[in-house]
């Protein structure tokens, strides 16, 4: 029998019930992330791994913690810190997904926007790993509902946005609740000079790990159009009028900004949404829903908001601004041209930023490619509108309700193709589907002449 190559997980020292499930889970080779820090997390050292999202990040801390775990012991040992709830929710699904070979243990979710109670609820229950954001996490230390003397690995996911954010203090009041002997994982896809200082207070000698954008040279086309301020709402909407994206995610600098450019392009018969930090927590999600499950082709975000995104197929990313920094560039760009798919980023610019430009191209393999808007084919009349359109079904993981029995309604006494339903998305209290929009009136009618779901009538309803 031949040895395992080297990107296999076989080469680690991981558990035999561990591997099989990660066989199961589809992780078949590491990812460069996964390659370079997994050896160095199983060997207990602490780590700064500069690496953005997508990487597959998630289970190079995952795994470690997991090894570290003692189902028997029910303390929490691995406290996992991210900047946003919705990157937390997915990191604690993958956890799950990564624990899954090994019985009994225990995940605990502290974020805000949801009820403390509930959250206390679960910690007197006994948990060993929690994830969380830093407010909501500080909150239950101060209070005295969560405890960490006994924890092993912590974990600081996207540090350079909990940074920006303005989570440093947080942070270190609850690093001094821990442990002096603990391993420390620092993730960030950038290094500013923050990150060198928490490293300092934080972390013990740690190994380094860098991993570069993994996109090979031509997979994404980059294109930078001059314009004069007053110009850029015309612009854009050229860009979309010659490009035509499915999928587009416009990035501004301020939350002002993305509801006005949202409303501009609205107005001009171009369906977006905009996601910015005034949105209710509840809000927040139902966007992040439409855009993911293509039932909007177009989210104006800003970088904090857009933070944590894990959108599978993005077309194209447009820059309405360039920003400050030019690694901050590289991190929007890299959200297209995945799976193996061509991805498209386009930038407008003025005179006055072409500095922004220059520091952009210092860090590119390639020079930049310029153009005007005025090369763009315009097409009069243009409409974009998503494929999909959203129902709400107020029925969810509380109710243990799963994918497969939303699916099973819609196919079976409703009567849809399975093909005509998409995305399914699952909260506590309520499921959100993604449907063709020629069939969403059947859906809904089905719903409202009593129909049921695992047995119980529930109600529907057009999510906008």
């Amino acid at each position: 029998m031949s040895a395992p190559e080297a990107t296999s997980f076989a080469t680690l020292d991981l558990a035999s019930a561990q591997l099989a499930n990660l066989e199961t889970l589809g992780y078949h080779s590491m990812t460069p992330i996964q390659a370079q820090s997994l050896p160095l997390v199983l060997g207990g050292r602490d780590l700064i791994a500069r690496a953005k999202t997508g990487s597959g990040k998630t289970a190079a801390f995952g795994l470690g913690l997991l090894e570290q775990i003692d189902p028997r012991h029910f303390v929490v040992q691995a406290l996992v810190l991210c900047p946003t709830r919705e990157l937390a929710d997915q990191v604690g699904k993958e956890i799950r997904r990564l624990a899954q070979g090994i019985p009994n243990v225990k995940l605990v979710s502290l974020c805000g926007g949801k009820p403390f109670g509930p959250q206390k609820m679960s910690l007197g229950h006994g948990a060993h790993i929690v994830v969380g954001t830093p407010g909501r996490i500080l909150d239950h230390l101060l209070r005295g509902t969560l405890k960490l003397d006994g924890l092993k690995t912590l974990v600081l996911d996207e540090a350079d946005r909990m940074l920006d954010m303005g989570f440093s203090d947080a942070m270190e009041q609850i690093v001094a609740k821990t442990p002096a002997r603990r391993q420390t994982l620092l993730f960030s896809a950038t290094y500013p000079e923050g990150i060198a200082k928490i490293s300092r207070a934080f972390q013990r000698n740690p190994a380094q790990v860098t991993v570069e954008a993994e996109h090979a040279a031509g997979v994404i086309e980059q294109v930078f159009y001059e314009v004069r301020a007053h110009e850029r709402n015309n612009a854009l909407l050229a860009l979309f009028e010659h490009f035509k994206p499915a999928s587009t995610l416009v990035f501004c600098h301020t939350k002002k900004e993305c509801a006005e450019v949202a409303t501009f392009l609205n107005d001009h018969r171009i369906e977006a949404l905009a996601i910015h930090g005034d949105l209710e927590q509840r809000d927040r999600d139902r966007v992040l829903v439409l855009f993911s499950n293509n039932s909007v082709p177009v989210l104006v975000a800003t970088d904090v908001a857009a933070r944590g995104l894990d959108i599978k197929s993005l077309q194209a990313v447009i820059n309405y601004e360039l920003p400050r920094q030019a690694e901050i560039y590289i991190h929007r760009i890299g959200r297209t041209g995945r799976a193996g798919e061509k991805g498209l980023a386009v930038s407008l610019f003025t005179q006055a930023e072409q500095g922004r430009v220059n520091a952009i191209e210092a860090l590119l393999p390639e020079p930049c490619i310029y153009d005007t808007p005025a090369s763009l084919d315009r097409q009069a009349n243009f409409v974009l509108k998503a494929p999909m359109g959203t129902i709400e079904i107020n029925t969810g993981r509380k109710q243990k309700v799963r994918p497969g029995d939303l699916l099973g309604a819609l196919t079976g006494d409703a009567g849809l193709a399975g093909s005509s339903v998409g995305k399914i998305d699952i909260f506590d209290m309520a499921s959100f589907v993604a449907i063709e929009r020629s069939e969403i009136r059947r859906a809904l009618d089905y719903f409202t002449a009593d129909g049921k779901v695992k047995g119980r009538a529930v109600r529907a309803r057009r999510v906008s």
